[in-house]
């Protein structure tokens, strides 16, 4: 019989076929996004050295610290996406391709990609 494929295995064959394709550069590193049922996590990327320059997560102490927030939903995401913006802006960081992980352009990944927008990233 035909064997099924749950959604998590779409979407990380999805993620493999986006990634041949997408490599972050010094010039314009890669702002990966990962999302579980519960977090949402956010990382600027130079697959070039193979280093994380900024990161922003739901788990990061100073929005775990805001009185009713949960990591996930769509605000978590925007607030994600404020901070991943200020910390790279303080690096001068500006423009960035963006990865969304296999994940559908749709909900929190598109309120963290409109935040980081906002914020002053360019993608």
């Amino acid at each position: 019989m035909y064997k099924q494929i749950n959604r998590k295995e779409v979407t990380q064959k999805r993620h493999r076929r986006i990634r041949k394709k997408m490599s972050g550069t010094t010039e314009f590193p890669r702002l990966a996004v990962y999302r579980s049922n519960k977090h949402i996590v956010a990382q600027i990327i130079d697959d070039s050295t193979h280093s994380t320059l900024v990161a922003a997560s739901s788990l990061d102490a100073e929005l775990k610290s805001l009185e009713g927030f949960s990591g996930a939903n769509v605000a978590a995401a925007t607030k994600v996406g404020e901070l991943l913006a200020k910390r790279a802006v303080a690096k001068g960081l500006s423009g960035v391709v963006f990865d969304r992980g296999g994940n559908l352009y749709h909900g929190r990944i598109a309120a963290l990609a409109e935040a980081a927008r906002a914020g002053g990233l360019v993608f």
